[in-house]
């Protein structure tokens, strides 16, 4: 929780003013067991003054108001700075999650991180919220009424002691093995998460296999776990309010027979004894809204944990420098240097050994079986990922040696799995180039054969895009998506199987559109059909993460087996030597 304070530094005033008025409220409740046993013992028993018992309950009622006051102007800085430093926590996790690379978002995962930037934030919003207006106050009712029982009758006054001892006792063991359950209790919600996006974004399979009852099955294993280990930490949490009522109960027994017995001997008046009992409420009271608080507390530890964890989390991609750099004119456009990857530290390579050199304007062919690292190459070009080994040049430099502006500014890239954002058509077209043109949208649009289901819309490019692209189909996406990203003008188009949901017909169209387009843009285009790519410029393919053979279609065909088998299993002789 510490590590976080940094997000109340703009809220110093009401973090001070918060606790300060709820310390003034706790300075006046402690006056009031005084009051009443004046009024017990100098209005009733002495003076039987019905004028000084209303003017003493007049002293109650100002008591109470300054108090209730006092409590809302505490209340309502509480709130100001918990909202406050929420909504910074949520921006700043937010911030540094687009920081990470794909590394890192691979080994966090999506429900986990969702989990920590709503759920995980709300805990430690609230315990914000609930330090400012019970952290002081509850010690310093306890303390006070320590005090003031001393002052009343020292002897009496070690009820009050062992009583406070064995409540703190309680709580200590309470939260010593609570911590570490509220933890698990998280990871089991992200788990729960894990499995509800699967369902949601998985629902068209789920149903196609008729595997809802599986799913029930999954989803039903998930939450009785999550029962499990919260059942088990409500109860452990649950002891502390009877332990707390008991110690206190006894206590208050302890001190009436006590206290009778002194009365009794003339070393008490009645209206101590009221004091006494109304003290040992007040601690009890303040106990039990410690109790809360320590729940509360461990719930926001272990979540402030969580986000702590995120934050700690560096990018193993980051930005060597910030200021442009100059090309090197007439180097290859991209170039790889001996290169191998792997996604994790303990893991085989992806990629081995991978060199080639592809210059600018050329259209380049990405050819592989399933696994073969076709995606992964592309992935390095940009720097979603770093090379484990070796080196990935754009005109001549390093891609590492790039600021992420200048580098990815470059890129215009369609990724396997078509991505649209809820808006309208034109907004998604325009995230990358957002003073595109409508001639532009057009353009882009009739290269990516898109034109002819856009123009069928009634509202056109402003037609509405559902979450996902849901109301379109999937070649739809994938044309938008390849529209959008030539609007962004790129000098180096990177699509990734992006021709997967698209008929040969709209395949060769687009193509022949894409090969008219512009005559110095380098398109990278990654599939596993040979008719996609025979009339690429160059052709790379991969087998087991390792160069099999690079060249134009005719003479991998002739000296390539990899590539021929390729051609063979999807072409007769006669479509291969077209």
């Amino acid at each position: 929780m510490f590590k976080l304070k940094r997000f109340l530094k703009d809220y110093k005033k009401e973090v001070i003013i918060g606790p300060l008025c709820k310390l003034f409220e706790a300075i006046l409740e402690l006056f009031v067991p005084l009051v009443m046993a004046q009024i017990i013992d100098v209005g009733i028993n002495e003076l039987h003054d019905t004028g000084y018992v209303l003017r003493m309950g007049g002293l109650l009622v100002l008591l109470a108001v300054t108090g209730l006051t006092s409590a809302l102007f505490c209340q309502y800085f509480a709130s100001k700075a918990s909202q406050g430093a929420g909504t910074k926590i949520r921006r700043a996790l937010f911030s540094h999650i687009n920081t990470l690379s794909h590394a890192e978002l691979d080994r966090l995962g999506t429900p986990s991180l969702i989990t920590r930037i709503t759920n995980d934030t709300n805990q430690v919003q609230q315990s914000i919220a609930m330090t400012i207006r019970l952290l002081t106050r509850a010690p310093f009712i306890v303390i006070g009424s320590l005090i003031m029982a001393i002052s009343i009758n020292a002897e009496i006054s070690i009820i009050f002691f062992a009583a406070a001892l064995l409540i703190g006792a309680s709580l200590y063991f309470v939260m010593s093995r609570s911590v570490p359950l509220y933890a698990a209790v998280q990871k089991k919600l992200d788990k729960i998460g894990l499995i509800s996006r699967e369902n949601l974004s998985g629902n068209r399979v789920i149903r196609a296999f008729s595997k809802q009852e599986t799913e029930k099955e999954r989803v039903d294993a998930a939450t009785d776990d999550l029962t499990k280990t919260s059942v088990r930490v409500s109860k452990l949490s649950a002891l502390l309010s009877p332990v707390t009522y008991l110690v206190t109960d006894c206590a208050i027994i302890a001190i009436v027979w006590f206290g009778a017995v002194n009365v009794n001997a003339g070393g008490m008046q009645t209206g101590d004894i009221v004091a006494l009992v109304s003290y040992m409420t007040q601690i009890l009271l303040a106990m039990v809204v410690v109790a809360n608080l320590v729940i509360l507390m461990t719930k926001a530890s272990a979540s402030a944990k969580r986000i702590n964890e995120v934050f700690e989390t560096l990018p193993s991609v980051a930005e060597t420098r910030h200021d442009t750099i100059s090309i090197i004119e007439n180097s290859p456009k991209i170039e790889f240097h001996n290169v191998c990857f792997h996604y994790a530290d303990d893991s085989e390579d992806e990629l081995t050994d991978i060199s080639f050199s592809i210059q600018k304007g050329q259209t380049v062919g990405i050819i592989g079986g399933t696994g073969a690292g076709k995606s992964t190459l592309v992935n390095l070009i940009p720097r979603f990922y770093d090379a484990g080994s070796g080196s990935v040049c754009i005109d001549g430099r390093d891609v590492r040696d790039y600021p992420f502006r200048q580098l990815r500014r470059q890129f215009g890239m369609v990724p396997q799995q078509s991505v649209l954002f809820s808006g309208t058509i034109r907004d998604n077209l325009k995230w990358q180039n957002p003073d595109a043109t409508n001639q532009d949208i057009h353009r882009a649009l009739q290269i990516a054969q898109a034109s002819e289901f856009i123009d069928k819309l009634p509202d056109g490019i402003d037609s509405h895009v559902e979450q996902g692209g849901k109301n379109f189909s999937g070649g739809q996406r994938q044309r938008l998506c390849i529209a959008r990203a030539i609007v962004s003008n790129p000098d180096i188009l990177i699509l990734d199987d992006s021709f997967s949901a698209l008929d040969f017909a709209t395949d060769a169209a687009l193509r022949r559109a894409l090969a008219t387009y512009k005559r110095d843009i380098t398109t990278l285009i990654v599939t596993q059909r040979c008719s996609t790519i025979k009339s690429a410029d160059w052709i790379l393919v991969l087998s087991d993460g390792r160069l099999a053979g690079q060249g134009t279609h005719d003479e991998l065909f002739e000296r390539c087996d990899t590539y021929r088998d390729i051609c063979l299993s999807q072409l007769n002789e006669t479509e291969v030597a077209k």
